[in-house]
C-alpha cells in the first residue's frame, strides 16, 4: 500500500497547524506529520498570544482566513488592549491562553478539516527527484521508514533539528522538554547545498501558585470591556479573566544569579547558537544592563484548571539550584515551589536568503520553509509564515500565482520580505518599527486590508465577507452623518469643556469636532443628542466605532502614507529576470554584485532594500531595467 498526498507538512507547531488548516481547506489532499498529538500548537513558551506588532499578525492570519486569532478567542483567560493611551498605529491586541485548552482546540480543529490527515511520526529525510532541471521533491520518509508520497513538502520543524536543551552544565537532546529532537533533516540539505546555522532560545521555571504569596504581588488585571482577535462573530470575548501578577528582582536577586554565571552555558562558550536580542535570559539582562538593580517581571497564569504560573521575563539555563535560590529571593515566591526549572535549546535554522517570497527554497522545487526553522521567534510570525506557505504550496500544485503580500499591505508581508531579502542574524521578531506605513497597518483594519483577498483565495467563507461589507457600509454611513450633521452653539459645551477643548463660537459639523484631539467618537455621541439617537438606531457595534474615529483623527497621515506607499510600488513593478548576470554589470559595486547574485531580487523594489545595494547601484539597476 502506498501513502500518497498532494502536501506534507512536517512539525505540527503553530506554522504547521496553520500551514496543514489552510491547504487541505483549499482542497489540497494534506498529510500533518507530528512527534506528538497531544501537543499541537503547543505554546512550550509563555501561554499567550498576540503583543506589540504581534497582535496585528494575528488578526491579519484571522481576516486572510487563518485559525489563530478564533481559537486564541475560544482559550482566551485575559484580553488586553495594549499601548492604548499612545496612536492607533500602536495598539496591540494581546490575549493570555489556557495552554492546554488552546492545544487541545487546535487538534479538534485540525481532526475535523476534510483533507487532512495526521501522523505520529518524526521525518528523517526529504525524497527527491533528480531527474529534471531541479530536484524536485516527491515524498517524505520517517523514523519508522514509513516511505510517504507527496508532491509538496512544507518544513515546519521549529526548534526541533538538532536540538538540544541547557541547565547549567548539564545538556541533553531534545526539540522541548519531554520531546526528542529530530536528526537527519538538516545533514540532508546541507550536502544538497543549503546553508545552515544554529539559533538559541530560552524559557523559564514554571512555578506552583500554591506555594506563591499573591498578597505580596501587584495585579495586573485584564481589559474592563475585553476584545477578541476574530472578526468571526461566531467568536466570544473572554468571560471571566483571571488576573495576571507583576513581580521584581532586587539587588539580592541579581548577585545570588551572579554566583552562576561560571556554570551558565550561555557564558562559558557551551552555546554556540544565536539568541534573540528582544528576549533576552535574565543572565543576559545583567550583563547588558548591569547598574539596573531591579527587572520587572510578569507572574501569568497558565490555565483555568492548573496551579502552573509562567513568569515572564526570567527566561534562563543557569543551574537549576542557582535559579531556585534567586525566585525566592523575590518578594511573593520566597517559599515557591518549581514544577520544572528554566532551559536554554539550540536548534539549527536555514538562513531565509534561500527562499522565494512565496516560501518556497530556491534549491528544491516544491520545498517550503516556515517558522523557526526560517531564524524567526515567536508563535505568531511562525503561524504568519505556516499560512503562507500552506496557501503557496496548494496554489503552486494547480499553476497559480503565489499570493506575495506587499509591505504596505500587511506585517505579514513586512515579515517575509525581511526574512527573504535581508536575512536574520539574531531570531527574528516582529515590531511596529519594522514596517514602513504602520499607520496603514493598523490591528482595527487587517480585515478590510486583507479579508478580500482571503475570500477570493478560498480561505474565507461568504458569510465572513459579506461581515466586512456591512462593517464598511456601516463606517461610511456614521462619517457621512458626521459630515452633514451640525450642533449649534452651547450644545456640546459642557462636554467640550470636561476634555480641555474650548467651547464652539459658532454650529460646526460633528466631523470637525471629531478632529479635535481632546475629543472622542464615544463622548460626542453621549454628549450630542441626535447622533445618540442614529448610533444607537443603527446599532453599531465598537469595531464600527473605532474604525470611524480613526479614518477621521488619522485621515492626513493615512492619505500621506498612502502616496509615499503608491509612490514606491513603481519600483516594486519593474522586474529583474531570475537568471541575470549581475556580474556582467561592471558598474554595480563589487558588494552588490555579490549581494544580488546571493538573494536574486524579482524587482527593483527588493533589490533596493537588500543591505549593501547603494542607492547608485539601484540608479544603474533602473537605467538597465526601469527607465
Amino acid at each position: 500500500m502506498k501513502l500518497s498526498y498532494d502536501i506534507v507538512v512536517v512539525g505540527a507547531g503553530h506554522a504547521g497547524a496553520e500551514a496543514a488548516s489552510a491547504a487541505a481547506r483549499l482542497g489540497s489532499r494534506t498529510l500533518l506529520i507530528t512527534i506528538d498529538m497531544e501537543k499541537i500548537a503547543s505554546m512550550s513558551c509563555n501561554p499567550a498570544v498576540g503583543g506589540v506588532a504581534k497582535g496585528q499578525i494575528v488578526r491579519e492570519i484571522d481576516a486572510l482566513g487563518g485559525q489563530m486569532g478564533r481559537i486564541t478567542d475560544q482559550s482566551a483567560i485575559q484580553f488586553r488592549m495594549l499601548n492604548r493611551s499612545k496612536g492607533a498605529a500602536m495598539w496591540s491586541p494581546r490575549a493570555q491562553c489556557d495552554k492546554s485548552e488552546f492545544s487541545r482546540l487546535w487538534r479538534r480543529t485540525l481532526e475535523n478539516t476534510r483533507n487532512l490527515y495526521l501522523w505520529q511520526d518524526s521525518v528523517t529525510e526529504i525524497l527527491l527527484d533528480h531527474s529534471g532541471e531541479k530536484v524536485a521533491v516527491r515524498g517524505v520518509k520517517t523514523r519508522m521508514g514509513v516511505e510517504i508520497e507527496c508532491r509538496r513538502v512544507v518544513l515546519t520543524a521549529g526548534t526541533f533539528l538538532g536540538g538540544l536543551m541547557h541547565c547549567g552544565t548539564n545538556s541533553a537532546e531534545g526539540g522541548r522538554a519531554g520531546d526528542e529532537a529530530s536528526h537527519g533533516i538538516t545533514e540532508q540539505l546541507v550536502a544538497l547545498g543549503f546553508e545552515s546555522g544554529r539559533m538559541k532560545t530560552g524559557t523559564p521555571a514554571r512555578l506552583d501558585a500554591r506555594t506563591i504569596n499573591f498578597d505580596a504581588l501587584e495585579v495586573q488585571e485584564g481589559d474592563m470591556e475585553p476584545s477578541k482577535f476574530s472578526y468571526d462573530p461566531d467568536t466570544q470575548v473572554v468571560k471571566h479573566q483571571l488576573p495576571c501578577f507583576m513581580v521584581y528582582t532586587s539587588k539580592e536577586v541579581h548577585d545570588t544569579l551572579r554566583e552562576g554565571f561560571d556554570r551558565s552555558p550561555l557564558f562559558n562558550g557551551t552555546i554556540s547558537g544565536i539568541g534573540p536580542r528582544y528576549c533576552p535570559s535574565i543572565e543576559d539582562k545583567l550583563r547588558t544592563f548591569a547598574e539596573k538593580e531591579q527587572h520587572q517581571l510578569f507572574l501569568e497564569p497558565e490555565g483555568r484548571s492548573t496551579n502552573e504560573y509562567y513568569l515572564n521575563g526570567f527566561s534562563s539555563s543557569l543551574p537549576y539550584e542557582i535559579q531556585l535560590e534567586a525566585l525566592r529571593k523575590i518578594s511573593g515566591l520566597e517559599d515557591v515551589h518549581v514544577y520544572r526549572p528554566g532551559y536554554a535549546i539550540e536548534y539549527d535554522y536555514f538562513p531565509p536568503t534561500q527562499l522565494r517570497h512565496s516560501l518556497e527554497t530556491k534549491l528544491v522545487v516544491g520545498l517550503y520553509f516556515a517558522g523557526q526553522v526560517n531564524g524567526t521567534t515567536g508563535y505568531e510570525e511562525a503561524a504568519a509564515q505556516g499560512l503562507m506557505a500552506g496557501i503557496n504550496a496548494h496554489r503552486s500544485l494547480h499553476n497559480l500565482e503565489p499570493i506575495v503580500l506587499k509591505r504596505d499591505e500587511a506585517y505579514i508581508g513586512v515579515l517575509i520580505d525581511d526574512l527573504v531579502t535581508k536575512g536574520v542574524d539574531e531570531p527574528y521578531r516582529m515590531f511596529t518599527s519594522r514596517a514602513e506605513y504602520r499607520i496603514l497597518l493598523r490591528q482595527d483594519n487587517a480585515d478590510a486590508r486583507l479579508t478580500p483577498l482571503g475570500h477570493e483565495i478560498g480561505l474565507v467563507s461568504d458569510e465572513k465577507y459579506d461581515n466586512l461589507l456591512k462593517k464598511l457600509s456601516s463606517v461610511e454611513s456614521l462619517i457621512s452623518f458626521l459630515r452633514k450633521q451640525s450642533v449649534k452653539i452651547g450644545e456640546i459645551d459642557s462636554y467640550l469643556i470636561s476634555v480641555g477643548e474650548e467651547p464652539l463660537t459658532q454650529g460646526r459639523k460633528l466631523f470637525d469636532i471629531v478632529l479635535r484631539s481632546g475629543v472622542t467618537l464615544r463622548g460626542l455621541i453621549e454628549a450630542a443628542p441626535r447622533l445618540k439617537k442614529f448610533v444607537e438606531k443603527e446599532e453599531f457595534s465598537a469595531e464600527v466605532l473605532d474604525q470611524t474615529e480613526i479614518q477621521i483623527k488619522y485621515r492626513g497621515y493615512i492619505e500621506r502614507e498612502r502616496f509615499f506607499a503608491d509612490k514606491l510600488h513603481r519600483l516594486e513593478n519593474i522586474a529583474i529576470p531570475e537568471d541575470f548576470d549581475f556580474n556582467a554589470m561592471q558598474s554595480l559595486t563589487i558588494e552588490a554584485r555579490q549581494k544580488l547574485t546571493r538573494i536574486r531580487p524579482t524587482t527593483i523594489g527588493q533589490a533596493s532594500r537588500i543591505p549593501g545595494v547603494s542607492p547608485a547601484d539601484i540608479n544603474v539597476l533602473l537605467v538597465r531595467f526601469g527607465r
